[in-house]
Parts: structure tokens; sequence; C-alpha cells
């Protein structure tokens, strides 16, 4: 029997359109609007914030972790080379069918500059944790030390009520491990051994991702977060689970 061109053109275009379909639904699902800020939601401008939530000393009172392991994506300069994600997996030994950190894109039909626009996203190791809040065996946690939310293998009992609370979507059931996975800033891989900076913003060659310590005023981290001439905001400001993973332009 002949293979019939037409049905293969047929059945690749039908796969396209799904993946592109499962790309638009994985933006509504993180609350990203056209303009690239929260759905619903205020952009987290520290120009209205200073003072208030995101004053130096109110927001290290709150939030006494030190270091307090946060990330800045500088997102309009993602070029989609992947480099994050592929380090990711090699240095986490992430499954092909799991993710601990990711790309999503969208088209901008009307753009003149440019034709696709490109927003890494991870755990946002938030400071209000919904998953934390909804694991029955306290299997994820929020480490008291430096803020990253953990994950403890042996207590989980693979309900996925974490997955199902994370507003991210940034979690996922490991088969190896009998356990869910997620992001945790390389802590077991490269921060407890000495490492200062995590695989995916170390192999980025368009410095997109600034990773650093929120409770030292001398971090790059901290400079971007607290400076009045850009905006920053965080994703899905409106479910409050005040992430620690940040957001600008340039």
């Amino acid at each position: 029997m002949k293979d019939n061109p037409q049905s293969g053109e047929k059945h690749e275009k039908a796969d396209t359109e799904f993946h592109l379909e499962i790309e638009r639904r994985d933006f509504l699902k993180i609350g990203l609007a056209i303009t690239g800020v929260i759905a619903g939601g205020t952009v987290l401008s520290l120009i209205s914030n200073v003072g208030e939530s995101f004053a130096p000393g109110a927001y290290r009172k709150k939030y006494p972790y030190k270091p307090h392991h946060s990330m800045v994506i500088r997102q309009d300069r993602c070029i989609d080379c992947k480099r994050c994600t592929e380090a990711c997996v090699a240095t986490n030994r992430v499954p092909d069918y799991g993710w601990r950190t990711t790309i999503l894109k969208r088209e901008l039909p009307e753009s003149v500059d440019q034709k696709w626009d490109f927003i890494p996203i991870l755990c946002n190791q938030c400071n209000n944790p919904p998953c934390v809040r909804a694991c029955p065996t306290r299997a994820t946690y929020k480490n008291k030390e430096n803020g990253i939310v953990m994950m403890e293998d042996k207590k989980c009992i693979g309900c996925k009520s974490c997955m199902m609370a994370c507003p991210y979507d940034a979690r996922y059931f490991n088969e190896a491990k009998s356990a869910i996975d997620k992001c945790d800033f390389c802590f077991e891989t490269r921060l407890s051994k000495g490492k200062t900076n995590v695989a995916c913003a170390e192999a980025c060659p368009a410095d997109v991702r600034v990773f650093g310590d929120l409770s030292d005023p001398g971090s790059r981290v901290y400079k971007l977060i607290h400076q009045l001439q850009k905006p920053v905001w965080v994703l899905r400001e409106e479910v409050g689970a005040k992430p620690n993973i940040f957001y600008m332009k340039g």
C-alpha cells in the first residue's frame, strides 16, 4: 500500500495546530495578556509600590530569608535559543516528559519589528506558595533559610494536589522518583555544592535571567528590582502567591 503524501501533510498540519493551541492555553493559564503583563491585574511597578510591599526594610522583615534567592527575567532579551532549558535538563536530569523551566512563545501578528514574543517561565518560588498549603503530607515546603520551595520525595504520595494548586503549572510527576518534581533553583545540584549561579542563567547567552540574593542591597537582582526607571512585574499577581520571579524589559 502506497503512502499518501497529502494525508501526511494533513496530519503534520493538525499536529502543528494542536501544539499552537496548547501554547495558547499555557499563556492563558499563567495569566499573560496580549501586552505581556498580567491579565486582569496591574503591572507590579516599583514606582507605585515603593513604600509599600517592596520597601527594602519592610520586605526583608516580612520575608527574612538569607540568602533570599530570586530571579529577574529580562523578557524582551530572550531569543528562544533554548540553551537555558538544555542546561536545566543536563544539570537536574529532567526526563523528556517533564520540565523545570521552559519558554512560552506567542505570535505578534501586528508587530513590525518581530514575529514572536518569548517568555521564560519556571517555578516562581512563591513567598506565599499555594502548593505548600495544598500538600497533605508536607512533601513540598518552603525552605526557612533561603525561601526556595522544595520537595521531600519520600513524603510525596503522588496525589498531585500541589500540581493543581500551582498558579504557574510548574510541576510534573517524575516517574523515576515516584514523586512530584520542580525547579529548586538548582539547589541540590549546584547551590548546595558551593555554586553561586543556577544552570539556566549561566547558560543564557543574552543575559536574560539574572539570579541573585534579594536580601543583599549590593546584588544585581536587588538593584534591578528596586530601580525606578523601568516597570517590574510578576505573573498572576492577583492570586496572592507573591513570587520571587520578577519580569522586566531590557
